[in-house]
């Protein structure tokens, strides 16, 4: 978690040979990574799940301010319950979703309003102050998590996101996707790896976590290319990242792309690996907060392997368990 805002519970970052006492807590607690869920538990002492919200915020990478047709593989509407649903206001949705996480998490009441289908700093500050300021409102709701892209976050969005911080959890998720150039030209992303950079370096010291999205296998990139993108967080040292396979879903040009036969989508083997190489080469401190992802069976396209989340994750961790390792164990200090 930020170091701003949370109680170090991580390794001294050159010092990984340490007595079982001075490991950080979720290597006490038996995990292979330092999972989300357990560093929401150490910050809030209970379960915190979070609710999807749709505020009807744009792209710039949509509406013509950037490019236009969006992110090769995105539909939004695969991606957030939100945008799948009839929209009420931002109260009714919480209270939407509150009610279908009840059939899951019985015993969770606290949760944190993610703001997730498209850009969602994307809007004049008064707007977002007053979605936000509306969310907070909930009485179940302990904190914010936003996700955004590097090149939608000016000075007045950080100051207000830096004002939000001082008084609740603030997690600001930005759409890296990797450090390749060419990779973020084939996917249509309207920048380069330099505008993550520049979104890093100015958010930094504002109170709010700072979580990068993160895609493995992405077209022409190689095994080591991928390792880069690890090595690449490692370095700018950010709070949490987001990993999953590149996946497709219908009405996208890489739903055109699989079906032509010009993109090949990641095997299950070769993804369970290389998340496992890729943890092991970043810093025990930061948060792991997805590690595969999936889209609803009437959107999907494939690889049909990710819509077995459960089956994923106990993939990864008896790959952890049969290498004996672990996040970090590859880590080297900046």
């Amino acid at each position: 978690m930020s170091s701003t805002n949370s109680t170090d519970n991580s390794l001294p970052e050159c010092d990984l040979q340490l007595s079982l006492s001075d490991l950080p807590s979720w290597r006490r607690a038996g995990l292979a990574y330092n999972s989300y869920n357990h560093a929401l538990r150490e910050k809030f002492r209970c379960r915190v799940q979070k609710v999807s919200i749709d505020a009807g915020f744009t792209c710039p990478n949509v509406d013509g301010t950037v490019a236009i047709g969006g992110c090769t593989f995105c539909d939004n509407r695969s991606f957030s319950p939100s945008r799948r649903l009839p929209r009420a206001g931002i109260l009714g949705q919480i209270d939407q979703s509150i009610a279908r996480m009840k059939n899951r998490y019985q015993d969770c009441q606290h949760f944190l309003a993610y703001f997730q289908p498209a850009t969602n700093t994307y809007a004049p500050v008064d707007r977002l102050r007053t979605v936000y300021t509306e969310a907070l409102r909930h009485p179940q709701v302990v904190g914010l998590a936003l996700g955004t892209r590097s090149d939608c976050v000016g000075d007045e969005v950080l100051e207000l996101l830096e004002q939000l911080a001082r008084g609740t959890y603030l997690s600001v998720e930005y759409g890296m996707q990797t450090m390749h150039n060419r990779s973020l030209d084939w996917m249509n992303r309207g920048h380069h790896h330099d505008s993550f950079l520049d979104a890093v370096e100015r958010s930094r010291g504002r109170g709010f976590e700072i979580c990068a999205h993160v895609m493995l296998g992405l077209p022409g990139e190689s095994h080591e290319e991928m390792l880069a993108t690890a090595r690449e967080l490692a370095r700018v040292q950010i709070d949490a990242v987001k990993i999953h396979n590149l996946y497709c879903v219908k009405n996208t040009r890489l739903a055109e792309q699989v079906a032509a036969g010009e993109v090949q989508l990641m095997e299950h083997d070769d993804y369970v690996t290389t998340v496992v190489d890729f943890l092991e080469l970043l810093p025990p401190s930061m948060v792991i907060e997805r590690i595969s992802g999936d889209a609803p069976p009437d959107y999907f396209v494939g690889p049909q392997w990710c819509l077995d989340k459960p089956a994923v994750k106990r993939a990864i961790e008896a790959e952890f368990t049969r290498r004996d390792t672990w996040q970090g164990n590859r880590y080297s200090c900046p």
